[in-house]
Order: structure tokens, then C-alpha cells, then sequence
């Protein structure tokens, strides 16, 4: 009995140490999801502070008359467009959501038509088998009714919650910034927020610069698009743009349903659309990007795939569209807090914050 005791000891020991460190771990990637729609909402606040603050100090409007005035001009902006372009791109979007399907049979009949192609769609399974293999025969169409109805409903859950937490956290960042604050001791109060305003200088002008590139692409798009004579190039130009937001694995995403549609048209053309969005990609990246970059800061391209890989298999999706925004913050922390605070090396004031 006395021999087994410093061994239970260091068993319960062993056990409360796991339980210490993998208990907040795990609880942590519970809570990664809530996380990010938190960081989505505050990245929507500090875009509309920074728009509201920068007009504000322009034309000596207070800060609320310009916040004001900068939703009142964003939803006349996103009004007058929707009225201009929505319907064209409503329609274009249906088209698309209809011809997709044709066009992923179109292509499986041409792989087929080769003799390595038909070998290797022998092997794999159709798509009604494969549903059926995982949902069963039974009640398969239910399934997939409802796993699409949840998905719509997570997404307008999602979107609701972040919409709130940006527009709270606009109307009143105060609060925020102080609890913020006064959760590090006295002493670091005053560099805590000194950090905190180089946060959202550099995030802010990451969004811009994100926003800018997006536009960019969505106009080059849809330009080369129509000069190609590609169906619905309004609408493949829209998710060309908003794919644009997530680095590395956007640009790809955003060309596949955009190659299946020409793809009706014919392989070469196919062809040249992929051309297209390589040159388009090839224009961000190496003209866009490095133009806008002068102002922001630098992000090593293989940190930020290495992040986005690393959240994307973790969270899921979210982790891999917040990826980025998420680097910044880790790299002004690092640069300010570790690098300079603790290291002493100095460290210009536009590798923390862009400007």
C-alpha cells in the first residue's frame, strides 16, 4: 500500500498536466470558430473608424457626423450598384448555378473519350454513388435538402453576427480599447494602447489594400471575360473578386467554375481562360500588390500559405479566409512587444504598421 503511493502520486501527477494543458488547447480550437467571427466583425469596425476617422480629420467633422456620413455613403454605394448591376448578376448567378452541373458532365464525357480518362472514371465512383454510399439510399434527397438548408441558415447566422459585431463595436470602440487595456498591468498600460494603434493602422490599411487588389482583379476579369466571349462574365468576375480576399487558394477556386463554362464553348477556349486568370493572378501579384505594399506590411507569401494550411486544417474554412489578417496581428505583436520591447533592436515604424 505505502509502495503504491508515490506512483498514483505520479500518475494523478502526469494526469493533472495533460488534462492542464490539452484541456485549454482543446477548448481553444472549440472556440477558434467564435473567435474568427469576432475578428471578422472587428475588422469590419476598424475599416469604417478608420474611413470615418481619416474624413474627420480632413474636414474637422466630429467623429460621429463622419461616421455617419461614411454608412450613409457605403449603403448608398452598395444600393446604387445593386440597383445598376444586381439584377444582370442575379440572373448571370442563376445561369451559372444551372450550367455548372452540364459542364462538369461535359468535361467527364471528354476525359472519358480518352482511353487513360475512361481507365480512370472506371475506377471512381459517380456522384450518386458516392451520396449514396455516405447518406444511404434511404432518404438521400432529404439529406442533402437539409445538410444545404443548414448550410444557407449557418452562413446568414454567421454573416448576422458578425454585421452586429462590427457595427457595436463602431458605435462605440471606447469601451472595447479600455477593457482591452486594463486587462495588462499598470506599468504596460500606456505601450498596450500605443500597440493597439498600430493594430489598427495596419489593419486598415491591409483591408484597403485587400479591397483595392479585389477590385482590381474583378475589373481585369471581367474585361478579359468579355473580350473572350465567355458566358456570364459579370458573375464569374464577382466571385473572381471575392475569392481574390483569400490568398494562394482563392485565385484557384475563383478560375475553376469559370473554366468549366468556357469549356462549353469548346477546350481552347477553356484554355484561354485559364490564360486569362493566370495573367490576371500574375498582375496582382507582381504589379498590384508590390505598388500597395509600399504603404503596408511586408508578409512573407510562404508564412502566409504555411498559416493559412495550418488554420485551414484546424478550423475549416474560416481559418483559411482569416488567415492573413490574422498573420498581421501576430507580426505587429511580434515586431513590437518581442523584437523591439524585449530584444531592444529597433524596428521602423513601417514594418509595424505600414506607414
Amino acid at each position: 500500500m505505502d509502495d503504491s503511493t508515490p506512483f498514483a502520486r505520479k500518475t494523478l501527477t502526469v494526469i493533472g498536466l495533460m488534462v492542464a494543458v490539452l484541456g485549454p488547447l482543446a477548448l481553444l480550437l472549440y472556440a477558434f470558430p467564435v473567435l474568427f467571427l469576432v475578428l471578422a466583425g472587428v475588422l469590419i469596425a476598424i475599416f469604417l473608424r478608420g474611413l470615418s476617422s481619416r474624413l474627420s480629420a480632413r474636414t474637422r467633422m466630429s467623429e460621429g457626423w463622419a461616421l455617419v456620413l461614411v454608412l450613409v455613403v457605403l449603403a448608398g454605394l452598395i444600393a446604387g450598384v445593386s440597383w445598376w448591376a444586381g439584377p444582370a448578376i442575379a440572373e448571370q448567378a442563376q445561369q451559372l448555378s444551372r450550367e455548372l452541373p452540364g459542364a462538369v458532365a461535359s468535361l467527364r464525357q471528354q476525359v472519358a473519350a480518352t482511353s487513360w480518362g475512361h481507365e480512370l472514371l472506371g475506377r471512381l465512383p459517380d456522384a450518386d454513388t458516392l451520396s449514396d454510399g455516405i447518406l444511404g439510399n434511404q432518404g438521400s434527397w432529404l439529406h442533402r435538402s437539409l445538410g444545404v438548408l443548414s448550410g444557407v441558415l449557418g452562413f446568414v447566422a454567421n454573416l448576422y453576427v458578425v454585421l452586429f459585431i462590427g457595427l457595436f463595436i463602431t458605435a462605440q470602440p471606447g469601451p472595447y480599447r479600455a477593457g482591452l487595456v486594463l486587462l495588462v498591468p499598470r506599468a504596460g498600460r500606456a505601450r498596450a494602447g500605443q500597440v493597439l494603434d498600430l493594430l489598427n493602422e495596419a489593419l486598415f490599411r491591409w483591408l484597403g489594400g485587400k479591397l483595392f487588389s479585389m477590385a482590381v482583379v474583378g475589373l481585369l476579369t471581367a474585361l478579359g471575360l468579355w473580350a473572350l466571349g465567355v458566358p456570364l462574365p459579370m458573375a464569374l468576375a464577382l466571385l473572381a473578386a471575392l475569392f481574390s480576399f483569400v490568398p494562394n487558394f482563392g485565385p484557384v477556386l475563383a478560375m475553376a467554375p469559370a473554366a468549366l463554362v468556357a469549356l462549353s464553348n469548346g477546350p481552347d477556349q477553356a484554355l484561354y481562360v485559364v490564360g486569362l486568370y493566370v495573367a490576371v493572378q500574375a498582375v496582382e501579384s507582381n504589379l498590384i500588390t508590390p505598388l500597395v505594399q509600399k504603404r503596408l506590411l511586408s508578409i512573407p507569401p510562404a508564412l502566409t500559405l504555411i498559416t493559412q494550411v495550418v488554420l485551414g486544417v484546424f478550423t475549416g474554412g474560416l481559418g483559411l479566409v482569416l488567415a492573413t489578417p490574422l498573420l498581421v496581428i501576430l507580426m505587429v505583436l511580434t515586431k513590437t512587444l518581442y523584437i523591439h520591447d524585449v530584444l531592444g533592436d529597433p524596428v521602423p515604424e513601417q514594418e509595424m504598421s505600414g506607414d
